[in-house]
């Protein structure tokens, strides 16, 4: 039986989700036994024939995941039914090659090294994703510079901002935590310490000196960080990791609760890009869901607990926890699929985000300017005095014309020069209400330049 994610929409046919499949997993459990044996030879503690025997059995087709998945019951890993097929296949081709297979290494080693591995390889397809994303935000923040909106808080509008600051907003945090993961992924460790991690076999095969040798060639050949010493029950590189993807979550799903919100039917000021097949009802057809931004919410909601079941993984006892270890396997290979997911989603709906500036217009006037009250505030309180600034937007907020009221509170204002008196335009012009909002629009671009588009080749 086949798993095709039926009830994971967030996930299901990404690359993301291709890479870090229980055919990629074992995959890379192959490669991992592949590159102990490499390492070993290369410090002659096994036949370097024995390497292309190995290398040759391990070809994935050899394997049946299923049955193995299965028989991981029986020992409480998979890397034990997958030895046992393993040493039958290169028993088939050379028996005495069978004694060089996973010569000296644990279980752990082969399951976090090919982990490892795992993530890696998906964290590339997440940030070239996050990439596209990114550009498609930065084009929104920078053609958006000026197209006023109504703020929200609490629901509610508040004063005038930009699109263009809202795009800035989620393009800052999406950078961030991209940074964060990008860092992150060359630090991600291979794993090699032996039945309780103090590399005995291996020592005992050559010597102290030459069995670190093998960590570093082992570590070398899968492209991961060579570890200082063994973290079987360390699992900071598994907690930090998890950390990092769920801050890209976080940021992903940031965006998705506010296109969602600025979608709806009665503000309507944004648009997913639209798709043949995609965001209808099977009881509405006259709806458009925003089928992106809800899937990407989905994902976001889900990655915090995971995250939090890596850190109460890290509470291993002992030199191989019972229990824990077993816990974060699926956890971690579910956290990389909705990351991967997002950020797959993300990457479609950022650059075809469609914008009505019209709409923004006006919802911000369904105030009738009342959306200006705090400027109306600071700049009129010392021509007309607090109280009845506040009671001219009282009276307003109850269905007075705000203008004529503040016209008329202004032409009986008693100022030596006429000049001094604001200009009610001027007071009710949205445009002049947007604060810094240009110069940190201007700050989250510089920051995406610096760490997405100077990494260009």
């Amino acid at each position: 039986m086949h798993d095709y994610s039926l009830t994971a929409p967030m996930w299901s046919g990404t690359p993301a989700a291709a890479a870090t499949s229980d055919e990629s997993i074992l995959a890379c459990m192959l490669e991992v036994e592949v590159a102990l044996a490499t390492a070993l030879a290369r410090h002659d503690a096994i036949p370097q024939a024995h390497v292309g025997t190995i290398r040759a059995a391990a070809d994935p087709d050899n394997f049946d995941v299923r049955s193995i998945a299965l028989r991981a019951r029986g020992g409480g890993n998979p890397v034990i039914p997958l030895l046992s097929d393993l040493r039958e296949q290169v028993r088939q081709l050379d028996p005495e090659a069978v004694a060089s297979v996973h010569k000296s290494a644990t279980s752990q080693d082969i399951v976090d090294s090919a982990l490892m591995l795992v993530a890696v390889r998906a964290v590339r397809i997440i940030l070239a994703d996050l990439r596209t994303a990114a550009a498609g935000l930065a084009s929104l923040a920078d053609r958006h510079r000026s197209t006023v909106m109504a703020a929200r808080t609490l629901t509610q509008q508040s004063v005038p901002t930009t699109f263009g600051l809202k795009a800035a907003g989620w393009l800052y945090g999406l950078t961030t935590a991209a940074r964060r993961l990008e860092r992150l992924a060359p630090e991600l460790p291979a794993q090699l310490g032996g039945a309780s991690g103090t590399l005995a076999a291996t020592a005992q095969l050559l010597n102290p000196a030459d069995a670190l040798a093998v960590v570093d060639t082992f570590a070398a050949e899968l492209g991961l960080l060579a570890p200082a010493m063994p973290w079987h029950t360390r699992r900071a590189p598994v907690t930090e990791l998890g950390d990092a993807l769920a801050g890209v979550n976080d940021a992903l799903g940031k965006i998705a609760v506010d296109i969602a919100l600025l979608s709806r039917t009665e503000i309507a000021e944004v648009a997913e890009p639209a798709a043949a097949g995609r965001g209808g009802s099977s009881a509405m057809p006259q709806k458009q869901n925003p089928v992106l931004s809800v899937l990407m919410n989905a994902a976001a909601r889900k990655a915090p607990a995971l995250a939090a079941e890596l850190h109460r993984s890290a509470l291993a006892v002992d030199e191989r926890p019972d229990g824990a270890w077993h816990t974060e396997w699926s956890s971690l290979q579910e956290l990389l699929r909705l990351v991967g997911g997002s950020a797959a989603l993300a990457a479609e709906l950022t650059p075809g985000l469609q914008i009505d500036d019209a709409k923004m217009k006006a919802n911000l006037n369904l105030s009738g300017g009342l959306v200006l009250s705090e400027r109306l505030m600071l700049e009129l309180a010392p021509v007309l005095g607090k109280d009845q600034v506040q009671q001219l937007i009282i009276r307003a907020g109850a269905g007075e014309d705000l203008q004529t009221l503040l016209a008329a509170a202004l032409n009986g204002a008693d100022r030596a020069d006429d000049g001094e008196k604001p200009s009610v335009e001027q007071l009710l012009d949205p445009s002049g209400y947007v604060g810094c909002s240009d110069a940190f629009i201007g700050r989250a671009l510089s920051a995406y330049q610096q760490h997405f588009v100077r990494q260009e080749p």
